[in-house]
């Protein structure tokens, strides 16, 4: 059954300071509306419970991509349109915006926003593998200041956030480095379009010769939270890929998720499809 209207309230501040004050006045009685892709959908099932939003989506001060030496930002508002369109982000971070381009269609990809996706704080959303892997940074706004936080950690639980209830998601850094890696990322769906993922993976690889420098994975959809795969870096880290290799990997990556069963999956199949994917991402190396 589709929600009732009027028993919303939506306010629209006119700048960031504005909205921020509405936070701090209030904490926990107002949250931020985006793109709405993911409140829409509730709020047409009559699920939405939270009954009064602000509309951030025309303050400028969450827009916008910039590059300096160090790092690249992207605004929270920054959408996944945007994303694709970027061409330092194709080149450096291409993870970020295949990510971007396998998300929804095209009207999902004009309206949604990397921030959103971040504040829904869904284990099966498509950008946070990526994110992870390239150690983005979130900056968090309120009316006391500004503070930095790592991105991997930032999600506590399902549907749960190291943000306050008077802070936004300002902006999502990502470091630049001049290191030649190896870029790997699939998503598994249902079907190829629009579709929820699977199990998303995430993975970027430094070689020195024939041995892994330095790597990194990070997966989707297998765990409460989306996760970094910490123990199957420090098994990969330093060696040659071969067989034992491989399997090492395997047995230490079954033992960092947690897939369950839903509507969409078992829990064995996204347990073997992320093996699966974990070795094709190596032996690709």
């Amino acid at each position: 059954m589709r929600a009732y209207l009027p028993s919303y309230e939506l306010k629209k501040p006119g700048d960031l300071a504005g909205a921020l004050r509405l936070l701090a006045d209030e904490p926990g009685v107002w949250k931020p509306f985006a793109g709405g892709t993911d409140l829409m959908v509730l709020f047409e099932a009559g699920r939405l419970a939270h009954r009064k939003f602000f509309n951030i989506w025309n303050l400028a001060e969450l827009r916008g991509i910039s590059v300096t030496e160090e790092c690249i930002t992207l605004g929270a508002l920054t959408t996944y349109t945007e994303v694709q369109a970027s061409d330092v982000l194709q080149e450096e971070f291409p993870m970020l915006c295949q990510a971007a381009s396998e998300t929804g269609g095209l009207a999902i990809q004009n309206r949604g926003t990397l921030g959103g996706n971040i504040a829904n704080a869904s284990p099966a959303g498509d950008s946070p593998p990526a994110l992870l892997v390239y150690d983005a940074q979130l900056e968090l706004v309120s009316t006391e200041g500004t503070r930095f936080v790592p991105y991997n950690g930032f999600h506590t639980g399902y549907k749960q956030m190291l943000v306050r209830p008077d802070e936004l998601i300002k902006s999502i850094r990502l470091p630049r480095t001049h290191q030649t890696r190896r870029h790997y990322y699939r998503k598994i769906g249902t079907r190829k379009a629009q579709a929820i993922s699977k199990i998303c993976f995430a993975g970027i690889a430094e070689l020195d010769g024939e041995r892994i420098k330095d790597i990194r994975i990070a997966l989707g959809s297998v765990a409460p939270t989306v996760v970094r795969c910490s123990g199957t870096e420090d098994v990969l880290r330093g060696q040659k890929v071969n067989v034992d290799t491989v399997s090492a990997a395997r047995a230490e990556l079954a033992s960092e998720i947690s897939p369950i069963d839903d509507i969409r999956s078992t829990s064995n199949y996204r347990l073997q499809v992320a093996l699966n994917v974990l070795e094709d991402f190596l032996m690709k190396l």
